[in-house]
């Protein structure tokens, strides 16, 4: 079921604990959908929990490719709104990059984009660091993949930061060496992010529960165990 963490602001659940992941939704009066989970699971229901239709939809945040963030808009064929990707992961998946292939993740990530490529019919905009959408900014947060980006929207002080960081029993832990690009990397994202951003109330991550107070404490809290 979709649940409304603050004032516009819905987390839509997209699979269970260990499978799936976390989309969420922010309306400000545009309506903006970040992620879409695995392609198995009910993005479309999760927006009519919410009250919304695929129609009301106006921009969509992809934070990296990853099937279990992107697979789920194979399922909005009538989507009609400008799928927003980093600069690497929009290389990865248009075929100007190619990830290593004699690295864990980098050829899973040449087997996925052919077997789950994002839809040719959505026009796919490529974003540099520090990128403006609306109220959003966007953050280049490189090392699970090499293009994963993190978004706040500082009118609402809320941080979607996809896999940067994960939610384990109440705190936050960076994402394994085995579902990641270079932890090195990661760890450097996480404290320049952890350093950059305005205040964050409510920190929304793909995987674990998102932290609906004191979201820039938590993730203070982590660079201090880094």
């Amino acid at each position: 079921m979709a649940k409304e963490l603050a004032t516009g602001v819905w987390l839509l659940e997209l699979g269970f604990p260990l499978f799936g992941a976390n989309a969420f939704l922010v309306d400000d009066g545009g309506v903006t959908l970040v992620d879409a989970g695995l392609p198995w699971f009910g993005v479309r229901r999760e927006l009519r929990d919410a009250g919304y239709e695929v129609a009301n939809i106006d921009r969509v945040l992809v934070t990296h490719y990853d099937i279990d963030h992107v697979g789920g808009l194979r399922n909005l064929p009538d989507l009609d709104a400008p799928v927003f990707v980093g600069q690497r992961d929009a290389d990865l998946l248009s075929g100007v990059y190619d990830p290593p292939f004699f690295h864990h993740k980098g050829a899973f990530h040449r087997l996925a984009r052919v077997l789950v490529p994002i839809p040719e019919r959505f026009e796919i905009l490529p974003l540099e660091d520090g990128a403006q959408l609306g109220a959003f900014t966007a953050y280049h947060t490189p090392g699970h993949n090499p293009g994963h980006t993190a978004y706040v929207h500082d009118g609402l002080g809320v941080g979607l930061v996809g896999d940067l960081v994960w939610e384990r029993d109440g705190a936050l832990t960076p994402p394994k060496w085995w579902d990641s690009y270079d932890t090195r990397e990661m760890r450097r994202s996480i404290r320049r992010f952890a350093g950059l951003v305005p205040a964050i109330d409510v920190l929304c991550m793909g995987h674990g529960t998102p932290i609906l107070r004191g979201g820039s404490d938590a993730l203070s809290s982590l660079v201090r165990r880094l």
